[in-house]
């Protein structure tokens, strides 16, 4: 057994008494290490954060279970309870589709808001234009007179 090792087990047994933490240490370290590349080091706030983390994922499920009616938890419940943790691939590329396709609408919007204002005027503007003229019109004719 290494040195680190050791230590890293000292720091558990350590941890578990001073600190409730939801799942066994070393089970959530060793998953951890399982799917973490073998150079990674893992500092022992993360192996504890980790810990909380999944006890809150755990509590979060739990709590949408109990809003079913229903005494009897099935697993169709369960799927449902925890899609967003287990899609959250697809959750992302659903946002960034609609994210990307709200960018177009407003490009849209803009365009045709441009359109608006070089094609068409707008009949107070038209009247403003001609008010104008009128009024240097008849001042000039009275200058004449």
């Amino acid at each position: 057994m290494s040195e680190e090792e050791i230590l890293e087990q000292n720091e558990e047994y350590m941890d578990e008494d001073e600190e409730k933490l939801p799942f066994a240490k070393a089970e959530v370290v060793r998953l951890m290490k399982e799917n973490l590349d073998d150079d990674k080091m893992i500092r022992e706030r993360v192996k504890v954060e980790m810990n909380k983390f999944l006890g809150d994922v755990l509590k979060n499920v739990c709590k949408q279970l109990n809003d079913y009616p229903y005494t009897t938890i099935e697993y169709e419940m369960l799927k449902e309870s925890t899609y967003p943790y287990t899609n959250i691939e697809r959750i992302n590329q659903e946002k960034e589709r609609i994210l990307l396709h709200l960018e177009a609408i407003k490009a849209d919007c803009n365009a045709l808001a441009m359109d608006v204002q070089k094609t068409l005027k707008l009949k107070d503007v038209v009247e403003e234009d001609s008010f104008a003229n009128f009024s240097l019109e008849t001042e000039e004719e009275e200058e004449e007179e």
